[in-house]
């Protein structure tokens, strides 16, 4: 089990974490989220003893990381898939690893198996991909056999199949009985995965809750009502008959009804007194993403904003006129036709067929048509204004 209580962290006169207290279970897969910049790199580097507290402590199994006898046969963790010499092979980056906690040769192998590397062990991981690099520091993680596990964005990079090896993979080793402790920012995957959350915000804990109960706690369920589009009378009249019974009413996009406040077999019995018919009558309730989001809203240091490209406007000199909008741009499937040619001349097409290529574009490798021979100046047809004698008269 990991335990924090009081764990405070400060750089300068920024501190990164503040009175942080918490558990993390055994049997349980344990989420880790918060906002960027909200200190879980720091908390996590903390337990591992790669950064010392200010104030407070952090124990894995009643003792600082430190303390562990062979630490690395009892905690095994991924924090950083990069911190891995890139011109050393996959196993032979194990090995070392291995040789230091004196596990055997042969669970190098057997981890290059279970994460899927063993087709490439002997190749060096500056050649890997962010996912296969991911796996590798995963295989790291799961060297010792270890009975408490930290993954910070164990998933990142690796493509569906490998998104759900890992969520099967964390739930195993929860099953085992092992401490599983996951940070990540995918919230769809989080609560695929996660049993239990801790969540902060700023350095400082804002729930530490059941998924279940972190979502019921900062949301709302909803009924979904959509009434025949073809008769759009009934939609009002059942909503003027929700309102009056209590129950709230927001239109949704596609023309159903969002009500919240009556259960769903009051609305049913309310359709039914008004003589509505009903295409839809659905229960739902808020994503772990909503719930996280209305959680944190007041806790995100870094917000992005619409780019109004205000500042990159440039002035039009004196007398031009600004640009007229070309018909049809900004809608799908509209390109931006091809620039002039050489000369100010518009773009055209080769006339002949064997010429273009696809898309009516020029082909480069046709063959240049053939040249017919040169003809013999036409005849000149005006006068000249003087006439001229012949040189031999001169």
């Amino acid at each position: 089990m990991i335990e924090a209580v009081g764990l405070t962290k400060r750089y300068g006169d920024k501190t990164a974490v503040y009175n942080l207290s918490f558990q993390v279970r055994p049997g349980t897969v344990t989420g880790f989220l918060g906002p960027n910049g909200s200190g879980k790199s720091t908390t996590m580097r903390m337990i591992l003893g790669l950064d010392n507290p200010t104030s407070g402590q952090v124990t894995i199994g009643g003792y600082p990381y430190r303390r562990l006898p062979n630490a690395a046969r009892q905690v095994g963790a991924l924090i950083d898939a990069k911190a891995v010499h890139g011109g050393r092979a996959a196993r032979n980056h194990l090995l070392c690893l291995a040789q230091l906690s004196g596990i055997p040769a042969r669970r190098v192998d057997e981890v290059l198996g279970v994460v899927g590397l063993q087709d490439v062990a002997r190749k060096r991981s500056k050649g890997f991909s962010l996912g296969m690099g991911q796996r590798l520091g995963i295989a790291a993680a799961l060297l010792g056999d270890p009975q408490v596990l930290l993954f910070d964005e164990p998933v990142n990079g690796l493509d569906p199949e490998g998104i759900l090896w890992v969520r099967n993979l964390m739930k195993a080793l929860a099953a085992e009985g092992r401490t599983v402790f996951v940070s990540s920012h995918l919230m769809s995957e989080m609560a695929l995965t996660a049993d239990h959350l801790i969540v902060i915000g700023r350095g400082q804990l804002l729930a530490d809750m059941s998924i279940q109960d972190f979502i019921a706690a900062n949301s709302a369920g909803f009924a979904r009502v959509r009434t025949p589009d073809t008769e759009p009378q009934l939609r009002e009249k059942l909503s003027a008959a929700i309102t009056e019974a209590g129950g709230h009413v927001l239109p949704e996009q596609d023309g159903a009804l969002r009500v919240t406040g009556l259960p769903l077999p009051r609305i049913s019995d309310i359709a039914h007194d008004t003589d509505v018919r009903l295409w839809e009558l659905s229960p739902h309730q808020a994503s772990l993403e909503e719930a996280y989001m209305r959680m944190t809203q007041g806790a995100v240091d870094y917000r992005s904003t619409i780019d109004q490209k205000a500042g990159l406007m440039q002035p039009l000199p004196p007398g031009a006129q600004p640009p007229m909008p070309v018909p049809g741009q900004g809608q799908p499937g509209w390109y931006a036709p091809p620039p002039p040619q050489p000369g100010g001349q518009p773009f055209a097409g080769p006339q002949d067929p064997a010429q273009a290529g696809p898309y009516g574009a020029p082909n480069p490798y046709a063959q240049p048509p053939a040249q017919p021979p040169a003809a013999a100046p036409a005849p000149q047809t005006s006068a000249p204004a003087t006439p001229t004698e012949p040189e031999d008269a001169r």
